[in-house]
């Protein structure tokens, strides 16, 4: 806990340093949440992405979703997606060929949420 997911268009690939990325956005996520868990992030590049009626060829298109267990108001979530929001500015600054597209959901886990760690 906290699951986080970053879908991201394809293209972005060669500008978005992604270890740079979750190496702030794991504490970030940790402080900001109160959460006492570790963070577990999926990168997911898209093929192809669509902004409105434009191809992502120009236009790319970034996604974060953090999963926290439920019981936090609707404010600290709010101010959580704000601080990753301009995370994601920071670290997709350097792109000069496209305009991105950036958006943050932070959302409760549902109540079926099960966790197992396996240690080989």
């Amino acid at each position: 806990m906290p699951h986080i997911t970053v879908d991201y268009s394809a293209q972005l690939a060669g500008v978005f340093d992604r270890q740079a990325f979750v190496r702030e956005l794991h504490p970030m996520v940790l402080e900001g949440s109160g959460s006492a868990g570790v963070c577990k992030t999926f990168f997911r590049p898209a093929a192809n992405t669509y902004v409105g009626d434009r191809e992502g060829e120009r236009v790319a298109f970034v996604h974060v979703t953090v999963g926290l267990l439920p019981g936090r108001p609707d404010e600290l979530k709010g101010r959580l997606s704000e601080d990753v929001l301009a995370l994601l500015g920071k670290h997709l600054s350097g792109d000069e060929v496209h305009e991105v597209v950036s958006s943050v959901e932070v959302r409760d886990l549902s109540g079926s949420y099960r966790l197992h760690h396996s240690s080989r």
